[in-house]
């Protein structure tokens, strides 16, 4: 009784280990995950490298920056402020003040679409699939879509959040509190001065800010990897499965080969008849030869097996009339070097010819006595 109950779980134990997700992700699971957008990402990355060099951007062109801007303005208070007023002056006047703004923005807007697909090319490569795009059911239930809210996931999503603000306004303070004399004091010199340091303190603070960003971005990336690879783990029937049906179910395989034997093996004793000698162990191996000088540059091979399939063999030459000659070395090389449908080779041509040769002599005297 003892024995009884103990199989049973240990079987149980043994499918639930083989349940378990321990092993690492196969290649195809891979390629089939990166085919339905399921890569190792984070939207941090791209959004940290946008803002970082966007206010590097400004840093550098400054001068294009002012000099668009003082173009701008000039347009708008020297020309358009004093132009008669009509339908052909306003949509003039609508065209050129959007391509002056286009003007103005191209820098940045250039910026952030290059270092948007910078920051997403690091992270998984080239990628373009519709998958995320479908319709998808299951995301409409709601007992679903609570799990999301409130899953492990979103807490991890919501302490993310909260540590990225807390930095940003620590930086935001500090850079702040150490600029509190100067700040004061702006109300005592010009308006250029005011918003020079203004520009200045805004560019550092951006700049400080993107760094940040970025690190924090790097973090997260190697946490959402960590998880990709978590989420991907196969448990060993899985990879049994995936297996099966990549190569097909081994038994399948199995009755699909003894099939192909099984054809391979008729088409072989058909061809028997056509054999002018089968060369014997005696009783271990068989081959049967066949030579047409017309079609044929060497005597060929076109049946051979060993034990039952040579007994099957020297009983189809028999009651087909092909002549049998035993040659135990000859027979045993000839099994071994040569496959079925292949030509004699050199080694073993001479041996051959001598076994045709003496057939065809038989066969002389047989049809002149006849």
């Amino acid at each position: 009784m003892r024995v009884t109950t103990f199989e049973p779980r240990m079987r149980m134990n043994l499918q639930f280990f083989s349940q378990e997700k321990t092993e690492k992700a196969t290649p195809k699971k891979r390629s089939d995950s990166r085919k339905k957008g399921q890569v190792a990402k984070t939207a941090e990355l791209p959004s940290a490298l946008i803002l970082l060099f966007s206010f590097l951007t400004l840093f550098f062109l400054g001068g294009y920056f002012k000099e668009r801007i003082h173009h701008l303005f000039l347009l708008t208070f020297n020309k358009y402020m004093v132009m008669d007023v009509s339908i052909h002056t306003v949509l003039a006047m609508a065209s050129e003040v959007i391509w002056q703004i286009l003007l103005l923005l191209m820098p940045i807007m250039l910026v952030a679409v290059l270092f948007g697909f910078i920051g997403n090319y690091v992270q998984f490569g080239l990628l373009f699939t519709g998958e995320p795009l479908k319709m998808k059911l299951n995301k409409l239930n709601p007992i679903e879509g609570f799990k999301r809210i409130f899953g492990l996931r979103s807490l991890v999503e919501l302490l993310k959040s909260i540590i990225k603000l807390l930095v940003i306004g620590l930086v935001v303070f500090y850079t702040i509190w150490k600029e509190k004399d100067n700040i004061l004091a702006l109300a005592t010199v010009p308006l250029d001065h005011i918003y020079s340091y203004i520009a200045g303190l805004t560019l550092n603070l951006g700049l400080q800010i993107g760094v940040l960003l970025i690190v924090l971005a790097v973090l997260d990336y190697f946490y959402q990897k960590y998880e990709y690879e978590k989420g991907l783990k196969m448990s060993k029937q899985d990879i049994k499965d995936e297996y099966k049906k990549a190569e097909g179910d081994p038994k399948i395989k199995g009755k699909i080969r003894e099939r192909q034997r099984r054809m391979a093996m008729q088409r072989m004793m058909q061809e028997i008849p056509n054999a002018d000698v089968v060369i014997t162990n005696p009783t271990h191996f068989a081959v049967a030869i066949k030579y047409d000088n017309q079609q044929m540059d060497a005597p060929t091979v076109i049946a051979k097996g060993q034990d039952f399939l040579a007994l099957k063999i020297r009983e189809k030459a028999k009651e087909h009339g092909i002549m049998t000659m035993e040659n135990k070395p000859l027979a045993r090389a000839l099994y071994h070097q040569v496959e079925i449908g292949e030509a004699i080779p050199a080694e073993l041509f001479q041996a051959v010819a001598e076994v045709l040769a003496y057939v065809y002599k038989l066969q002389g005297k047989t049809s002149s006595n006849s």
